[in-house]
């Protein structure tokens, strides 16, 4: 499956098959969350949320592809992704896009 964030694929026509998204809602166990609320005081990366919400854009990213090919697609051009806080320590992934299918 081709993605890519721009609305076009080069060299190729394509026909619109719909809207497509994936979505996941992850959270780190209560000791990540307590080393992170401890590295909130001398700063720096906080490495377990990142792996969280790296994990959660894969994941979220496998199901709107899943949705796609459901669809017959090729491609989903115009990939987006937007997360949001759901309660402290847990965060939704959204990835988001159009399907098509060359012609």
């Amino acid at each position: 499956m081709i993605i890519v964030t721009v609305d076009t694929v080069s060299g190729r026509q394509l026909e619109t098959m719909g809207y497509v998204k994936g979505a996941t809602v992850r959270s780190k166990n209560l000791g990540k969350d307590i080393g992170a609320g401890l590295k909130t005081i001398v700063g720096g990366e906080l490495k377990g949320y990142t792996e969280m919400l790296n994990e959660a854009r894969q994941e979220a990213v496998a199901r709107m592809v899943d949705e796609a090919m459901a669809l017959g697609a090729d491609a989903i051009v115009g990939l987006r992704f937007s997360s949001s806080a759901i309660m402290q320590g847990a965060a939704e992934v959204v990835a988001y896009g159009t399907a098509v299918k060359f012609v």
